[in-house]
């Protein structure tokens, strides 16, 4: 889904870009607040507009858990940590255990290791 002509006008008139992140979503603010008015962020995605395409760092900043955007205090990256991706269902790249229809309902056979539950 694309990005309507209103919100593309109301993000010129009334928002500033804050940042990007690596899957080209942009992230606005609203430029003037009233007093006592809570500031107004948002994101522009940059294709799909999908909620599991926003990385952390910038899904707590929409939320104002973070009152910084990563731009300004970058989060701490360790080594053993993965980058984000976002959901799979229901494309292409969906994991598809063997027995999936879109596996041709192919899978092993049973290997005779199950035993049934049974109450006492």
């Amino acid at each position: 889904m694309k990005t309507s002509l209103g919100t593309k006008l109301f993000t010129w008139l009334f928002g500033t870009l804050v940042g990007e992140d690596q899957f080209t979503n942009c992230y606005y603010r609203k430029k003037q607040l009233k007093a006592g008015q809570r500031e107004r962020r948002w994101v522009i995605y940059g294709q799909d507009s999908e909620g599991s395409a926003v990385p952390p760092e910038w899904q707590g900043w929409l939320t104002h858990t973070l009152l910084e955007p990563p731009t300004v205090n970058p989060p701490l990256k360790r080594e053993w940590m993965i980058d984000h991706s976002p959901n799979q269902t229901g494309t292409e790249n969906a994991y598809r255990p063997s027995g999936a229809l879109e596996q041709g309902r192919q899978r092993p056979p049973a290997t005779g290791d199950y035993e049934p539950w049974t109450p006492d």
